[in-house]
């Protein structure tokens, strides 16, 4: 602890806060641009990418979960998704209401042109970048992910 009273690890995690915070807004526009021309924002994008990666079809409220998103946002972006016909809902066997959100066959080459969008970029963004410090970063961010769940959950 310094004289007043504020810990050094403490000091860096705001830091590395204040940069999260500038670098999600500049992901985000960046993404947004990039899909745009395919009637994406990164929001829609992110949820075809979540509905993309779910080993099976999944209800709004386990997408919101698996995404840490408010279930109410994920269900408006799902509901625009399903009148732009890139994805829709199938019946849930496991609940009535709860309908299963599944990409159409729109959807997926939606999400698959996105994909080939992104990697020429990501590239160029990762360009000069180590692997490991790549690595690296994921991890305190893993970490840091995992402390504010189990926090939230607290």
């Amino acid at each position: 602890m310094t004289d007043d009273g504020r810990a050094p690890a403490g000091d860096a995690l705001t830091g590395l806060i204040l940069t999260l915070f500038r670098a999600n807004n500049l992901t985000l526009t960046w993404g947004d641009r990039m899909v745009a021309p395919l009637g994406l924002t990164s929001a829609r994008w992110q949820m075809l990418g979540a509905i993309a990666f779910a080993r099976r079809p999944r209800p709004v409220a386990w997408l919101a979960r698996d995404l840490g998103a408010n279930r109410q946002n994920v269900q408006r972006i799902v509901n625009e998704l399903e009148k732009d016909g890139l994805v829709a809902f199938e019946p849930n066997p496991h609940h009535k209401r709860a309908h299963l959100v599944v990409l159409t066959d729109r959807g997926r080459q939606t999400y698959e042109e996105a994909l080939r969008l992104y990697a020429p970029r990501a590239a160029a963004l990762a360009d000069g970048l180590a692997p490991e410090d790549i690595a690296t970063a994921r991890r305190v961010l893993d970490t840091l992910r995992a402390r504010l769940e189990a926090e939230d959950a607290a």
